[in-house]
């Protein structure tokens, strides 16, 4: 307040980061248990064994490793991603509207996703080629001038998109990936260089893989892209801030979006029943949408009940550093399969997997906590900050 008991006025307060108190603590629980099934399934896909092992035959054998295998798949595959995308969108509209009256606006909404798009490419190139933070960056940019149109051109503009991607394995591929007799070779080669290869050799080879990956961020940008929009109008029309007035609503659309993301994403995995060849693959990617709106809602809905709300608020600490856990997980998941470390790739099972990500995850929670009861920000939150605002912000 100015001294005559006015309001400041915004056009010339300069920006700053929002405090930790602004900050809504159920969304931070929510990217926190978000990061877990993030955390789990690159570790398991895209750590654990080459990334195009993915698009190849199962090789599980063990009945334990097929157990953690087959729910991995039903219950987090995709859908974390997901969640982190919709989350993405919310949080460029908790910006934009935070930053309204300012007239640097625009330009700092840009500065903080080019800050990113830089972030990103020195983790897809240094670190880990299974990188998203360039492919946020990018569609964020797309997405900024949605942060200005009204809510019903951002809703029609997102539910076209989602039908796009869902309807995508029906149509025409707009950049097909490798055939498979490349995608085993590639395997082969990823086992000798990321398994027993020094740094600068998985350097190179990584290097090497981002132009094979690229069909892959391209066909799953139009989902990144309409949850980002699905974000936005989650924000705009009040649904997190009001979920726990409207507690009913919330619990329905927990309800459906979980029951049907299930059911579709069985029907995705064994069409045989049904016969409807690659209609399954239609399910399977209106699966994915389905389970995350499901999934947000579930939590929202527990963040309402005192038990679970006080579970939740546990997790808050590792997603408010949720930039910082994201790439550290990338950092000591590297030493851990990668020949310059432990080179365990290629040689644990899902099952084994799955118990690294839980330790690697509570080491994080408690980390996040206790870095948090002594700075306001996560270290690469912090710099991301100072880079975005062009000014020091108090850690």
């Amino acid at each position: 307040m100015k001294q005559d008991g006015s309001p400041p006025d915004r056009r010339t307060e300069p920006a700053t980061p929002s405090e930790p108190f602004e900050r809504i603590q159920l969304v931070d629980s929510l990217r926190g248990l978000a990061l877990f099934g993030v955390l789990v399934m690159n570790l398991e896909t895209a750590f654990r064994v080459s990334i195009f092992q993915d698009f190849l035959p199962s090789r599980t054998e063990a009945t334990l490793d097929r157990a953690v295998e087959t729910a991995l798949r039903v219950f987090v595959d995709l859908k974390a991603f997901a969640i982190f995308s919709l989350l993405f969108g919310l949080g460029l509209a908790i910006q934009h509207q935070r930053l309204q009256g300012h007239p640097a606006r625009l330009i700092l909404l840009i500065r903080r996703l080019v800050v990113l798009l830089a972030f990103g490419l020195i983790h897809l190139y240094l670190i880990w080629n299974g990188d998203v933070l360039t492919e946020y960056a990018i569609v964020g940019l797309v997405v900024l001038p949605f942060l200005y149109a009204p809510t019903r051109i951002v809703a029609v503009t997102c539910g076209v998109i989602l039908f796009l991607y869902i309807a995508m394995p029906v149509l025409p591929s707009p950049a097909p990936l490798p055939d498979s007799a490349w995608m085993a070779e590639q395997v082969v080669r990823a086992q000798q260089v990321y398994g027993s290869g020094g740094f600068l050799d998985i350097l190179e080879f990584r290097v090497q893989e981002v132009a094979a990956l690229v069909p892959l961020h391209i066909q799953i940008s139009p989902r990144t892209l309409g949850l980002f929009l699905l974000g936005i109008i989650a924000w705009r029309t009040q649904f997190i801030q009001n979920a726990s007035r409207q507690a009913s609503l919330v619990w329905l659309l927990a309800a459906v979006g979980v029951g049907v993301g299930l059911l579709l994403t069985l029907v995705g995995r064994d069409d045989s029943l049904l016969h409807i060849g690659r209609l399954a693959q239609v399910a399977s990617s209106a699966a994915t949408i389905a389970l995350a709106v499901g999934y947000v809602s579930l939590v929202l809905a527990l963040g309402n009940l005192r038990g679970t709300r006080k579970l939740l608020a546990l997790l808050a600490p590792m997603g408010r550093m949720a930039f910082t856990n994201y790439v550290c997980q990338s950092v000591v998941l590297g030493f851990i399969f990668y020949g310059y470390g432990f080179g365990l790739f290629g040689k644990i099972g899902w099952a084994c997997g799955l118990l690294m990500a839980l330790l690697l995850y509570l080491a994080q929670v408690l980390l996040s906590r206790w870095w948090l009861n002594r700075f306001k920000f996560g270290p690469i939150e912090w710099i991301w900050r100072v880079l975005m605002y062009g000014r020091y912000a108090h850690r």
